[in-house]
């Protein structure tokens, strides 16, 4: 089935924030924020700025009805700055005008007197200095203390990874428009409906009924707007409240890349340790997360870090301990993997620093200590695992020793370009890590036309997620998927929704969405069984035609709903889901977190120039875990995005903030992002097919996440290639591998 979007995206039709009809009325804000990374505000003067043109009214803090709080794991984070600021672009007052060019004008006429205060950018500092958002968290498995006498080689080292800008299509914004007796409306670029609802609620002091949150799609979010869509939304809604008329903000792109988090940088520590056999038997890692100013999300990255610190190896004696630092830059929040992704690099690093010392592939340890069935890991669970098929069929697909061969032909024959070749196994457990927001429900109607209207909570952002739960509603009643309309996600009508997150929206809202329908599929079985005087058990509806005991009826589908109507027959559901058997104590730090894993292997190959430094990336192919995907072309579209969005973090895409706290690579003439032209030459992806049981929609596993991961086998192809021109080179861990870090490589005493 194609996605539903496709045609209407083609001619321009969907319809994202900017594309919604404006109130006549609709007044425009823009934010002025503060120049300096951390200080106490001594003066702010808006005298100026309020006499410009256009201008209606400029809030700050004490305009604020409710709580000047925005925090969502931990309330620390104003909307407005009232007495100090803690980043380059915090908040500090908001600009209401009757158009967007007044609004922008006016921010530059408003002055700020503050007093500087001591500015940290390093994690490590700031851990060094006691700033921790969260006290540490450290999960184990076995006894490492003891298991280093028993290995044979043990090393060390250091990691570091950057940040990453989502830079999703369309930027942040929110549009508030009131209602009767108070009530507002606000359509927002959001991930997390409920997020917004709530915390508009609380900064201007309203139960949570009087804001409906409504968001038809979003051009992007990748975790940039789980959280962070919120202060937009609130802002909007905060002049709303005041002036009584629908106000609008959609950022400007370097107005989102400077005031919005990115994902977390981390700096860590990894010592590891293997026997003769090659069997890794101790590894440890300290994990120091850049969280920025406020907590944000950070805590549940944090956890997710630790979660996947293993990656797909089984090692029996574990110890991970992450700190949550805060700096004095934007809070950084969710982005695709969602922490995972730091972790596994620092397994990885490991891997290859053995590996380098050991003289040997690294793929030699990784295949011997891919997970089993059976095995635990450091957080309890025991693994239902598919990293040997995954493997094991990458090997049958592509031939890795044919693979590597190629290469070393290439090298041995080629003196000023280079190639390199890297294996990245993969695992990710899929679910909230937070038990509680693993539930979701469905609103599903069935009109007496024949048609269906079906609501969820989940969040169309491109992933296809509206095709899969019209594709649930279409199987469940065998009826044409152009009968059914998959509507807005609001929160008036479906309450309490988890983001659209964590690679879970799919299963969380599919199953949902099938416990609905499926319920009013034996309400409609129950009147045909009744009409047509046969039992219920021999009833069977397909492609839109009533069955008996396998024979078609004259009844069909539209028939049928209206006979339903007629005997008073409930045509609507609303189901609710949340997977068994999930659970984490995190006293303990054990449990069974996730609903399944997800498991894959990729192979990927690059070329070096290795007299400029660039470089290319040949191909990368990945035998990937899809259970048994509903939706072939979709799926493969997430991996391919995944595999070219981690490859853009592993080697081109560098954050780069001053020792000031401001942001320098603040555009896109400075933040390079993977074109058409720098992803891999060839991408090929093939399904590892399981008729395995597990809590995914109709089995089909979810992919949103996952495949990100199979981007970091490129940093490692880099750093073979290099060391194929350089044997004796000396590379730091230190991601992302951009051309400049490639050259450097290649002459380190030049």
């Amino acid at each position: 089935m194609k996605n539903i979007d496709s045609y209407t995206h083609l001619r321009g039709e969907s319809v994202y924030l900017d594309d919604i009809p404006m109130t006549n009325g609709t007044l425009f804000c823009a934010v002025f924020d503060s120049p300096i990374a951390h200080g106490k505000i001594k003066l702010l003067d808006t005298a100026e700025a309020t006499t410009m043109a256009g201008v209606v009214r400029i809030f700050t803090a004490a305009d604020i009805p409710g709580e000047n709080q925005i925090g969502g794991i931990i309330p620390d984070e104003e909307l407005l700055a009232n007495t100090h600021v803690h980043f380059c672009g915090m908040p500090i007052a908001l600009v209401v005008a009757t158009s967007d060019e007044a609004a922008r004008a006016a921010i530059k006429k408003i002055k700020v007197e503050i007093d500087p205060l001591p500015i940290i950018t390093d994690p490590r500092e700031a851990k060094g200095k006691g700033e921790l958002i969260i006290p540490p968290r450290t999960f184990q498995l076995g006894d490492t203390t003891n298991a280093w006498s028993k290995c044979d080689y043990i090393l060390e080292g250091q990691t570091e990874t950057n940040g990453q800008e989502h830079l999703y299509i369309e930027t942040q914004g929110a549009y508030a428009v009131p209602q009767e007796n108070g009530a507002f409306r606000i359509y927002s670029s959001t991930q997390g409906p409920t997020a917004v609802q709530r915390t508009v609620a609380r900064v201007l002091n309203l139960p949570m009924n009087q804001v409906e949150v409504d968001t038809t799609r979003l051009g992007g979010g990748f975790g940039g707007k789980e959280d962070q869509a919120t202060t937009w939304a609130v802002l909007c809604a905060l002049a709303s409240y005041h002036l009584k008329k629908p106000v609008k903000y959609s950022l400007h792109r370097m107005e989102d890349m400077r005031m919005t988090g990115k994902r977390h940088p981390y700096s860590s520590d990894f010592k590891i340790g293997l026997s003769k056999e090659l069997k890794i038997l101790a590894y440890e890692a300290t994990f120091y997360q850049n969280a920025g100013a406020a907590a944000d999300l950070s805590p549940a990255v944090m956890e997710r870090t630790l979660f996947h610190c293993n990656n797909t190896y089984f090692i029996p004696n574990v110890k991970a301990t992450a700190f949550c630092c805060r700096t004095n830059l934007p809070p950084n929040t969710a982005f695709r993997g969602f922490g995972g992704p730091q972790g596994m690099f620092v397994i990885e690093a490991a891997i290859t620093k053995a590996a380098d010392a050991l003289n040997i592939p690294a793929s030699e340890i990784q295949q011997k200590n891919l997970l089993q069935t059976g095995d635990e890991f450091p957080y309890g669970q025991i693994a239902d695992s598919e990293a040997n098929e995954c493997w094991n069929k990458a090997d049958e697909q592509f031939n890795i020793k044919e693979l590597q061969k190629g290469v070393d032909e290439f090298n041995a024959s080629n003196k000023n370009h280079k190639k390199g070749l890297a294996i990245m196994p993969i695992c990710f457990g899929i679910s909230f890590t937070k038990t509680l927001m693993n539930q979701a429900r469905s609103l599903v109607h069935v009109y007496t036309d024949g048609s269906v209207a079906v609501s969820t909570g989940a969040v169309e952002m491109g992933q296809g997620v509206n095709t899969k739960m019209l594709q649930v509603a279409a199987s469940v009643f065998s009826i044409d998927p152009s009968k059914i309309k998959i509507n807005t996600t609001n929160t008036y009508r479906i309450a309490n929704t988890s983001p659209s997150a964590a690679s879970a929206t799919a299963d969380l809202n599919g199953i949902a969405t099938e416990i609905a329908c499926t319920t009013i599929l034996q309400r409609l079985k129950e009147v045909a069984a009744e009409e047509l005087k046969t039992e219920l058990s021999s009833v069977e509806i397909k492609n839109e035609r009533i069955y008996i005991d396998g024979k078609a009826t004259d009844w069909d589908w539209n028939k049928l709903v209206m006979a339903a109507y007629v005997k008073r027959i409930s045509l609507s559901e609303l189901a609710h889901y949340t997977p068994p058997g999930i659970h984490f104590d995190a006293t303990k730090e054990k449990g069974h977190p996730f609903a399944y894993h997800v498991y894959g292997t990729s192979i990927t190959t690059v070329t070096v120039d290795c007299i400029r430094g660039i470089y290319e990336v040949d191909a990368v192919k990945v035998v990937h875990d899809f259970g048994k995907s509903m939706n072939t072309m979709i799926d493969i579209g997430q991996c391919e995005g995944g595999i070219v969005q981690g490859i853009g973090w592993m080697t081109m895409e560098e954050i780069i903030y001053d020792k000031e706290g401001k942001l320098r690579s603040n555009a896109l003439s400075t933040y390079k992002v993977p074109d058409i032209y720098s992803v891999p030459k060839e991408i090929t992806i093939q399904s590892l097919t399981t008729e395995k049981n597990n809590l995914a929609i109709f089995r089909s596993k979810a992919v949103g996440e996952p495949p990100l991961m199979y981007g970091i086998g490129a940093y490692f192809a880099l750093r073979n290639a290099v060391k194929a021109f350089n044997p004796t080179t000396v590379i730091p861990f230190d991601a992302p591998m951009t051309p400049e870090k490639v050259l450097m490589s290649l002459y380190p005493n030049t």
